[in-house]
């Protein structure tokens, strides 16, 4: 699968740790509602990885602003082996709905500014001669990246943007996956017209397959989330096609609401805690759309929490394969690519349709109960209906 960040080679140490929006949870004795509910900040994490990872401390310095608008250019590129014998157009088509995707699962606080240079760019070398086929390192991918920039420099300004996207030819089948390239500020790295490039995705031969949905994958490594399909087989074993970061080909067109909060698109106040003993009913409106409360997390330790939030299927993407409330544990010290997040399903033995795998339909549904008996976490459903969908939390 393509979206392996190759700069995890090279992790940096601890994340900038903020301390004071990342309390350690709270421990109640009642087991009544409260009355006055815990802060969401109660219930965000600490990332323990020093990389990309679930924690709400990401590194402002290594990852880009996830709030806002992205300048992007996108480079067309063939090589002397593999040169290009149709125009550009096909190729931007192809990615040009990842701005409309970003803006509407972002609720419109985040979006792509997307720019082109709209002619193919003769790379310098030979596609074969980057090592993607070999196992790519770093180092041979900053390389490639800087081959470009430097081959883009007399068509364009390089300065004014925040990002760049590398979209070889179809001629070069050497180039078969799209990596995100994350600068590593110990070292001189790549400039270009008087500025440092700090994030590009470099785009391969299955963007053609996974669609635009790609490009939402990639980009939103540069803003510091973790893979959550696994790097060892069965690749979709803990997340599923529940959010691009997992399946980018899977059936649920969002972002997992935990996600959203960590990029900041979410807002504290759409946020329900349960940061220790006790019991809280919360009213979840879908994260497919805009407005209500958009997570119920219940914390479990320090870098753990159960999350719930309300799945309803909506937009131009297919539909689920099943709706309802999504309920799935975060650990902030697991590694991208190890099961960060991992769906609770409520459906181990049903059968999927045509189209679904077994944890696409993991959602549960009202008089369905999640329990963790070790940590004493429960998430009862309620009720359900079009506007969303009703849970208690208790831990005892």
């Amino acid at each position: 699968m393509s979206a392996l960040t190759t700069t995890r080679l090279r992790p940096l140490a601890a994340a900038i740790a903020l301390a004071s929006c990342l309390a350690a949870p709270t421990t109640a004795t009642a087991a009544a509602e409260p009355n006055s509910p815990a802060p969401a900040a109660d219930c965000a994490l600490v990332g323990k990885t020093g990389w990309t990872d679930e924690g709400h401390n990401t590194d402002a310095t290594q990852f880009q602003p996830s709030r806002g608008v992205r300048r992007v250019l996108t480079l067309f590129v063939d090589f002397p082996d593999a040169q290009a014998t149709d125009s550009t157009d096909a190729y931007a088509t192809q990615l040009a709905p990842a701005a409309d995707w970003m803006s509407r699962a972002s609720y419109g606080r985040s979006r792509l500014a997307i720019s082109s240079v709209r002619r193919w760019i003769r790379m310098p070398a030979d596609s074969t001669s980057y090592g993607f086929a070999r196992g790519l390192t770093f180092e041979t991918h900053e390389k490639y990246v800087r081959d470009a920039i430097t081959a883009a420099d007399p068509y364009a300004d390089l300065s004014g943007y925040d990002m760049v996207y590398v979209v070889p030819t179809k001629a070069a089948a050497a180039i078969p996956f799209s990596p995100t390239y994350l600068y590593d500020p110990n070292t001189p790295g790549v400039t270009a017209d008087g500025a440092r490039l700090k994030w590009a995705v470099t785009f391969g031969q299955d963007m053609w397959r996974w669609g635009y949905k790609v490009a939402a994958h990639e980009t939103a490594h540069t803003f510091g989330l973790p893979d959550l399909y696994s790097f060892t087989a069965p690749t979709h074993q803990y997340a599923g096609g529940w959010d691009v970061m997992g399946n980018i080909a899977g059936p649920a067109p969002q972002y997992l609401g935990w996600h959203s909060w960590k990029l900041g698109w979410t807002r504290d106040n759409q946020v329900a805690c349960l940061p220790g003993q006790g019991r809280r009913t919360v009213r979840l409106t879908p994260v497919e759309r805009p407005g209500g409360t958009k997570i119920a997390v219940l914390r479990t330790g320090e870098t753990t929490a159960y999350v719930a939030e309300s799945r309803r299927a909506k937009g131009n993407d297919r539909a689920a394969c099943s709706t309802g409330v999504l309920i799935y544990k975060v650990d902030s010290a697991a590694q991208t690519g190890e099961g960060p997040v991992r769906i609770m399903n409520a459906n181990p033995t049903a059968t999927p349709p045509a189209g679904c795998t077994q944890l696409d339909l993991a959602a549960y549904a009202p008089g369905q109960t999640f329990t963790d008996p070790d940590t004493g976490a429960r998430i009862d459903v309620l009720t359900d209906g079009r506007a969303g969908d009703v849970v208690r939390l208790s831990k005892t």
